[in-house]
């Protein structure tokens, strides 16, 4: 390959596509979907596409918001949230939920979902996900660039508190992950994938 077969941008300066190629890039990403609520009691509902875990012990996820969102403040008023499993079944439900809606407004109400009490944590759950996350918030860092500039971001960091998975999805008590239907955010405007079990394959670690 050679200099004429690559193309190179500086993110600073632009980078010339129709599309910024960094989010198809890293992905498909895991769909933080994450419901919180407010000091005054209302209830958000909204998917982060950056996201992921972070730890294993104590179990630790996170994700970032892009300026200042509902779930931000939220998390910076409360500490609390809890993290949805996102599946094919439920993936237009959840992109209804990334609507820009006045703060305050239930998206449970208008996606159709059913909210459903925690056990550790004041946000409600999706109950129509297999699996739930409840989440005590550790960290909320300003992200900076690398000349220590304040960006528009926060990263939010939370431990997992309580773990609440849908028993057909235990198969010999390991995780079936390749038939839970997960979805992915996987780059562009619109892309998605699902995880399917024709995608598998396995590599021992040396």
């Amino acid at each position: 390959m050679t200099a004429e077969d690559v193309y190179y941008y500086e993110p600073a300066k632009g980078h010339g596509l129709p599309h910024d190629p960094f989010n198809a890039i890293i992905g498909p990403r895991p769909i933080g979907w994450v419901s919180t609520k407010g000091k005054n009691g209302s209830v958000n509902l909204a998917p982060y596409s950056f996201f992921n875990a972070f730890n294993y012990i104590p179990p630790i996820v996170g994700f970032s918001s892009v300026g200042f969102k509902d779930s931000l403040r939220n998390v910076e008023e409360t500490g609390e949230l809890v993290w949805n499993l996102t599946t094919r079944a439920l993936g237009e439900q959840m992109n209804q939920t990334c609507a820009a809606v006045p703060y305050g407004t239930d998206e449970f109400s208008i996606s159709g979902l059913t909210p459903i009490a925690s056990k550790l944590v004041a946000p409600p759950r999706v109950a129509e996900s297999p699996v739930h996350f409840e989440c005590k918030v550790t960290d909320i860092i300003p992200l900076k660039t690398h000349a220590g500039e304040l960006t528009k971001s926060k990263l939010v960091l939370a431990e997992v508190i309580a773990v609440h998975i849908a028993k057909y999805l235990l198969k010999d008590g390991v995780f079936d992950t390749f038939n839970a239907s997960i979805i992915l955010r996987a780059g562009g405007p619109s892309a998605y994938a699902e995880i399917k079990p024709d995608s598998r394959f396995d590599m021992v670690r040396p």
